[in-house]
């Protein structure tokens, strides 16, 4: 049951009016079996004074665009009811007249633009209104016989109205249905929600809550769960299995659904989602339609269900069934558009954003991990009404000229225009190896500036989480993870690419970059030292950038690498054989990887810096000593060294290499690969010939 998490001491020292508005929407949007994510509004009407001192009831609604778990008094706009209350008397009105007048309403232009259901709160002579998407109420709402079965629960408390589009007609027809039973306490929107009220915000928050649990009582009392979703067809695979098979799968399937722009996805195999996707019935049941109009932009009509037994054993088979099929689900997809357009109108990427695979669970795409994850939680709430609605009779869903005019439309769409423009490595998955490090941790602070979603590999897991935590608190959950791995261990490299496969679905950007340096005389360089070094720049670079070409061919989506060499790569530093021969190794082995990556998309680059001493813990080694003492000099004074033997008389920082990282994996080195970029101030022996 849904439990209210009003907190009386906490709202009593609210000021009341706005404040309230946002503490009672905070907390219906806080459970998402009450309100979908983005979906929902809520209002209230209150008494104030405008610019002339003058009392004017003002009603504050939530504005388009935003969250109610998330949002705050900005997010609400105010207008002025004296304004909108002559339009009940209208017969009808289209969407942009509407728009156009609620504009002329607001009593500050700053406000953002209205809810498109705006005059559904209007029109209802109350001063608090909430419209919720409670997955117990859209269960009845989405049953074939929801409308008999909502008089058996509520008697003649509630008014039904049949699915409109939100707009002028169903907020008319809203009010004229409440103010003509004097008994009703809620509104039943068919395939679509719920409406309360009261006289104060907690009492139509409590109303809310209580109605919502009326019916979920009612259907929980009807619940057989051996017999949901026409029972099980197909068993859960063991955990390990099931995310074992997803990390294998996920880089097909985002190649599969990346058309024109590259999408991010995320992996489910929560209980529901594994009950789900081994029902019987499940299968048909997923494409009878949405649940719910507020998913459709996120989820699309219907996902793809993939017809699959599960096997442990037949991966390879999964993976190309699930090719076949991205395939024929957007040709379905283009042929749903072709039928339903209206002039004007631009077709979405026809991927699917829900896939559905028995046995293993839920791969959801998107645009960032983030959205990704918003089209998971919405199909968890269609999981939810299914549920509810097959326990009641039969799963009804708008029909296919109601759904594409809820998907594409004009209002609708609004929203997503007021997401943020994407950046260069906005859709990017960037791989960094010695991500804890000075170079590493700088250019995932760089690449992330940019949109870029982030793995963190390195030996110090302590430090790469750190960096990703720091990254998550400022961009957002999951912008960045941490796996530790050695990058001389094949084992450990392989099961790094798994985690970043199950973590977003593969991989773009590869920084080759963790390291180390020794010196020692030519003469006194011991077989440890010289194998230490090229185990670790020749070897791992090597296993590193084997593993995530095999990984971007599957993908099918091109890529980069950019190897962080050294000028030891072209000079031959003093003291430092092993080093410098094993840099070499690195910007030989990238040119080789160039030549044959072309093809596939697959560009690789090599950066060659010089003595990089800010937040290394290379230079906090011995190696600072060692290569003091091969220059004569003290270990304090190597900073001023390296500055006076360069050209432009410079140091070289993290940040320094990070911008040539940045470069060389973005839009602007489109048509440059095999390619070796020096950032040493200027180091004429180091000049390349």
């Amino acid at each position: 049951m849904v439990q209210s998490l009003w907190d009386s001491t906490k709202a009593s020292q609210l000021q009341g009016g706005l404040d309230e508005l946002v503490y009672r929407s905070n907390l219906i949007g806080t459970d998402r079996r009450v309100c979908n994510w983005g979906g929902g509004n809520t209002s209230s009407k209150v008494v104030m004074q405008d610019f002339r001192g003058r009392d004017v009831e003002v009603m504050f609604v939530k504005g388009s665009g935003s969250d109610l778990a998330t949002m705050k008094a900005g997010n609400f706009t105010g207008l002025r009811m004296d304004d909108i209350r002559p339009l009940f008397e209208r017969a009808e009105m289209s969407d942009e007249e509407m728009v156009a007048y609620l504009a002329h309403c607001m009593i500050d232009a700053k406000h953002p633009r209205a809810s498109i259901e705006t005059l559904l709160h209007a029109f209802l002579p109350f001063k608090h209104v909430d419209h919720t998407h409670p997955d117990a109420i859209i269960s009845l709402c989405c049953a074939d016989n929801g409308k008999a079965v909502a008089r058996e629960i509520f008697g003649d408390r509630f008014v039904w109205v049949p699915y409109v589009r939100p707009g002028f007609t169903l907020s008319k027809m809203i009010a004229e249905g409440v103010l003509a039973n004097p008994k009703a306490e809620l509104v039943l929107m068919e395939k679509h929600g719920l409406v309360t009220w009261g006289e104060t915000s907690e009492e139509s928050y409590a109303k809310t809550i209580a109605i919502i649990n009326e019916a979920e009582a009612y259907i929980e009392a009807r619940v057989d769960e051996a017999k949901l979703f026409g029972g099980t067809e197909h068993e859960a695979l063991p955990a390990e299995v099931r995310r074992a098979i997803a990390s294998s799968v996920m880089p097909t399937i985002r190649g599969a659904v990346s058309d024109a722009k590259k999408m991010i996805l995320s992996f489910d195999d929560e209980a529901d989602v594994l009950q789900f996707v081994g029902g019987r019935d499940s299968a048909g049941l997923s494409q009878i339609g949405a649940a719910c109009p507020d998913h459709l932009v996120h989820t699309k009509v219907v996902p793809l269900f993939v017809d699959w037994t599960p096997d442990a054993d037949d991966v390879e088979a999964l993976k190309a069934k699930l090719k076949e099929a991205i395939a024929a689900y957007k040709e379905q997809y283009k042929a749903y558009f072709e039928r339903n357009k209206n002039a004007g109108d631009i077709m979405f990427e026809a991927a699917p954003r829900v896939i559905l695979i028995p046995g293993v669970g839920m791969v959801n795409t998107g645009k960032s991990w983030a959205m990704s994850k918003v089209s998971g939680a919405l199909y968890h709430r269609a999981i939810a009404v299914m549920r509810g609605a097959t326990a009641l009779g039969q799963f009804v869903s708008l029909t296919e000229n109601e759904s594409y005019n809820v998907e594409y439309w004009p209002l609708e769409l609004y929203k997503l225009t007021l997401a943020p423009a994407e950046a260069e490595f906005s859709r990017k998955v960037a791989f960094i190896t010695g991500g804890a490090g000075g170079i590493g941790s700088e250019t995932a602070r760089r690449l992330a500036s940019e949109g870029a979603h982030l793995v963190l590999a390195d030996l110090n897991l302590e430090g790469a989480q750190k960096v990703a935590g720091e990254i998550n608190e400022k961009y957002g959950e999951n912008r960045a993870i941490a796996v530790k791995m050695d990058v001389t261990d094949e084992e450990a490299v392989l099961a790094a690419y798994a985690e970043t496969a199950l973590a977003y679905g593969g991989v773009d950007i590869i920084v080759n970059n963790a390291g180390l340096a020794t010196s020692s005389p030519f003469g006194e360089t011991s077989l440890k030292e010289w194998n230490l070094n090229m185990n670790v720049l020749g070897t791992g670079y090597f296993l590193v950038a084997r593993e995530a070409f095999k990984l971007m061919k599957e993908q099918s989506v091109g890529g980069n690498m950019v190897f962080i060499a050294s000028k030891n790569a072209v000079y031959a530093g003093k003291n430092a054989s092993a080093y410098s021969a094993a840099k070499a190794l690195e910007a030989h082995l990238a040119r080789c990887i160039a030549a044959e990556g072309g093809e596939f998309g697959i560009r690789v680059n090599t950066i060659l810096p010089d003595a990089i001493l800010q937040g290394s813990a290379i230079w906090n080694s011995n190696w600072r000593n060692e290569r003091a003492a091969a220059y004569g000099i003290e270990p304090d004074q190597l900073e001023e060294y390296y500055r006076k033997r360069t050209t432009l008389l410079v140091n070289i920082f993290p940040k320094d290499i990070a911008e040539g990282i940045a470069f060389f994996a973005s839009s602007k080195s489109d048509k440059t690969t095999g390619c070796m970029l020096t950032i040493d101030g200027g180091v004429p022996a180091a000049f390349t010939r």
